[in-house]
């Protein structure tokens, strides 16, 4: 069964006729995602410190936000989470994912840093893929230099929802051959195949906000040469070998398409002896994280995620 409250946001959206993404410009469907925040979001918890940072990737400059909590900078040498916003790689910002950063930095009691990598079809693959890997190498020089920041570079790990959980993923492999790699991955309903191949995208493809139709316009802007959609880079299900990877928690959504391709790479990563634990919303749609406002579940999630984390980090 349909959690209820997301049935009554499907039908309010439907009622209200809000396009559908594929029938948008990306301009036109980042202002409408953006919109849709004040809506769906809860209260943005206080910080004890929210500045920005400007990191250099192929020679465009990318912001990082950082978060802090109140009573973060209490533990010595504590961790922190390089977080990767969902938004099929053409929308969502920092801004769209301010809320979800500023609950896991206090749940968690660790430091965020949220990446607003490059979006397409401005900047196809694999820039953002090239934007997550580049930050985690940033951070672990700001370690080493900047001593009051107070973090350990053997606790960093890499997270994010959807098209963010398939940067991290795939940036967890890609930093497989680094001297200091990624401690944990927290990968919330990842995108792990662009093949698209899985059940879930057959049932559940149509009628649960995020449609097949919806997928291919943002996997048609995010890869422009269909032969990339076999890269790992890409599709972190199809690596040659997951072994050697960082300990997962993987949640995903029961009436999600991506579902399936998740739940794949939970496996993978278990076949490799990856330490993996595994969330099932069974009553769930695609993106309800974020929607604490007006989904209770969104809540939960968002509490288990920092839980896991916490645990990662301690």
């Amino acid at each position: 069964m349909l959690d209820p409250q997301a049935h009554w946001l499907l039908k309010l959206l439907l009622d209200n006729g809000v396009p559908p993404i594929q029938t948008q410009t990306p301009t036109q469907a980042r202002l409408g995602y953006e919109s849709r925040k004040s809506f769906s979001q809860p209260e943005p918890i206080q910080m004890h410190l929210v500045e920005d940072h400007w990191v250099v990737v192929d020679d465009e400059k990318i912001k990082v936000r950082r978060y802090i909590a109140d009573g973060v900078l209490n533990h010595d040498r504590g961790g922190a989470l390089i977080y990767l916003h969902g938004g099929g790689w053409t929308i969502g910002s920092i801004e769209s994912h301010d809320v979800m950063c500023r609950e896991l930095s206090a749940k968690a009691q660790c430091q965020v840093f949220s990446v607003d990598y490059r979006l397409a079809p401005e900047s196809p693959f694999p820039a953002a893929y090239n934007d997550a890997v580049a930050v985690f190498r940033w951070l672990q020089e700001q370690i080493k230099t900047h001593d009051e920041w107070r973090l350990d570079p053997q606790k960093v790990a890499m997270g994010g929802d959807s098209a963010g959980g398939n940067l991290a993923s795939a940036a967890c492999i890609g930093l497989l051959g680094d001297p200091i790699r990624p401690c944990f991955q927290l990968l919330i309903y990842p995108a792990t195949n662009m093949l698209c191949t899985s059940n879930s995208h057959k049932t559940l493809g149509r009628g649960y906000l995020l449609t097949k139709e919806a997928i291919d316009w943002f996997s048609g802007h995010y890869i422009q040469n269909p032969k990339d959609l076999e890269d790992w880079r890409a599709s972190p299900l199809l690596a040659p070998s997951h072994e050697g990877l960082p300990a997962a928690f993987v949640l995903v959504a029961g009436f999600d398409p991506l579902r399936d391709e998740g739940l794949e790479y939970a496996d993978a990563l278990s076949k490799a002896g990856v330490a993996t634990e595994v969330v099932n919303f069974e009553r769930q749609i695609h993106g309800f994280i974020t929607m604490g406002r007006i989904l209770r579940e969104a809540n939960t999630a968002v509490s288990l995620c920092a839980l896991s984390l916490k645990a990662a980090l301690s």
